[in-house]
């Protein structure tokens, strides 16, 4: 079972998985599974330990680490539908989820829910809402018309960056060279949660603590140099 209060669920209506290299097989070139009355409902998952699942019952479908993905990982919003573009081992591969609803306007609006909870991950990109065959891929399809990830004009207001920053990025706003609002994947710590009073007061009170403050900082900067 998994911890409810650490993951968030929405219903799919259908969920496809590009084959690779059926094309040249003569096979279908989309596996989908579908929720009916004959066999249990697809389910999206996302953890928030930083891992994407689709399962039907206990079988699990597909599972992605969203983590330190962004490079990799391009993921689309259309209408009621999330499309997945990534390469494994040189490998390309898709996905397809189509959200479940009692209307079109609920199926929209779930698919935006868990595109709003993937994006404290990843950027997602919105295209427009025109009729789509289960076999179009993300290439196929219009120019997005609105990324997610925008940044800001000097002097401006700290931004929102949406998904993961670069090294460079990272190292200038701990320098406070550029003012940044985090991704919320900064703030999901895989370190141990300790209380950190203690340990500050007793850097603190290290007389070489200042110096090593200092170290750290030149090392940012050469950072900046490489």
């Amino acid at each position: 079972m998994l911890d409810m209060a650490a993951c968030q669920e929405w219903r799919l209506k259908r969920y496809g998985r590009f084959v690779p290299g059926s094309e040249e097989t003569g096979g279908k070139a989309w596996k989908v599974f579908e929720t009916n009355d004959d066999k249990p409902g697809v389910v999206l998952t996302i953890l928030e330990s930083g891992y994407l699942m689709v399962l039907q019952g206990k079988q699990s479908l597909d599972t992605i680490p969203l983590l330190c993905a962004s490079d990799s990982l391009k993921v689309y919003q259309k209408s009621d539908n999330l499309m997945f573009q990534f390469t494994v081992k040189g490998e390309r591969r898709m996905m397809r989820m189509q959200f479940n609803g009692s209307s079109k306007a609920e199926a929209i609006k779930k698919c935006s829910s868990a595109a709003e909870k993937l994006m404290e991950y990843i950027p997602v990109t919105t295209q427009k809402d025109t009729p789509l065959a289960l076999n179009q891929t993300p290439a196929g399809v219009t120019a997005p018309v609105k990324q997610t990830s925008q940044r800001k004009s000097v002097g401006a207001e700290p931004g929102v960056v949406k998904g993961s920053l670069s090294i460079e990025h990272l190292t200038q706003h701990f320098l406070g060279d550029t003012a940044v609002t985090l991704p919320q994947v900064y703030h999901h710590s895989s370190l141990a949660q300790v209380d950190l009073g203690p340990i500050l007061r007793l850097c603190l009170l290290d007389p070489s603590f200042p110096a090593f403050v200092d170290d750290v900082e030149g090392e940012l900067r050469k950072l900046l140099e490489e």
